[in-house]
């Protein structure tokens, strides 16, 4: 079984956000995925105005439907944002400005524009007026996720009645300060009708402690492993983009944002992902494999 990256931003110097995305720089950026040890992956485009993500997405579509090698490795599109929350902390990365809340005939655009290419949606369930754009999504065959998002336990669950079936990079796109109790990981952790849970292991967004807690509280066959990597994907330090801003790679390998605010995705290959999930979470190799082939792969399969 292939290994699977639901969150890829870019990769190897190559920002599948950029208006002018070419096809060389795409094969490109695919080829690095596969000699760097990984599989699959969905191109992830992020927030910004509806028309730009709507071109980005078709040009993303456009691009694998010409090149063999392209459509081997991009299974799929992920699209995170639009309707995410607008408030600090949670806003994460993405342009706040942009930010607008879920509508069907939002949706609709953005999917369209992909031809049957968009299997993810990252949305957060308190901006989505009656679920009304989950459902639509659902109905689709399209997972929903929240994400970037704080939305209360009513709130999650009605979001699940409605079709909502993951969540995106728990313990990120949230503030750095939360409530000890009340807070969008707890609740989350506690959703036991939430089918799958998506962490970010690069050895820098979660402490390793973090996510056995995450493996044990929901259990190893619901848990998905991404890299959420950008263009500074496998790149070492110095300065990269996604989506027009800047992103500043610490000798670390850390991806920040140039106030070193938040990070803005990650810097690491899907076989990084599985060296931190063996090497210092502790998991067997067949856990491994769960987190990064069976799982991700099921995600998406339906």
């Amino acid at each position: 079984m292939a290994i699977y990256d639901l969150q890829l931003n870019g990769y190897k110097g190559v920002d599948f956000n950029d208006d002018a995305l070419s096809a060389a720089a795409l094969r490109q950026a695919c080829a690095a995925v596969l000699a760097d040890g990984g599989g699959c992956m969905l191109a992830t485009v992020i927030t910004d105005r509806l028309d730009r993500m709507e071109a980005r997405i078709g040009r993303l579509a456009d691009l694998r439907e010409a090149d063999p090698l392209v459509a081997e490795v991009m299974v799929g599109i992920h699209v995170e944002g639009p309707f995410i929350s607008p408030l600090p902390g949670f806003v994460g990365a993405h342009p706040p400005a942009c930010v607008v809340p879920a509508t069907p005939a939002a949706a609709e655009r953005l999917v369209g524009a992909g031809r049957g290419l968009v299997r993810l949606v990252t949305l957060a369930p308190e901006h989505d007026t009656t679920f009304a754009t989950t459902r639509w999504l659902s109905a689709q065959g399209i997972v929903v996720a929240a994400g970037h998002c704080d939305p209360s336990v009513d709130v999650l669950d009605r979001a699940i009645d409605a079709g909502l079936s993951a969540f995106t990079h728990l313990g990120n796109g949230c503030p750095l300060m939360l409530h000890r109790h009340d807070n969008v990981i707890q609740r989350v952790l506690a959703a036991d009708r939430l089918r799958w849970v998506m962490v970010i292991p690069d050895g820098v967004h979660l402490p390793p402690a973090m996510i056995r807690t995450v493996v044990r509280a929901v259990g190893i066959d619901r848990v998905i492993a991404v890299s959420d990597a950008t263009a500074a994907g496998g790149m070492g330090p110095g300065r990269f983009r996604l989506a027009g801003q800047e992103v500043f790679v610490d000798g670390g390998g850390a991806a920040w944002a140039p106030d070193r605010s938040h990070f803005v995705g990650s810097t690491a290959s899907m076989a990084d992902v599985r060296q931190v999930l063996q090497e210092r979470v502790g998991l067997s190799p067949q856990e491994v494999r769960m987190l990064t082939e069976i799982n991700p792969a099921r995600a998406i399969a339906g």
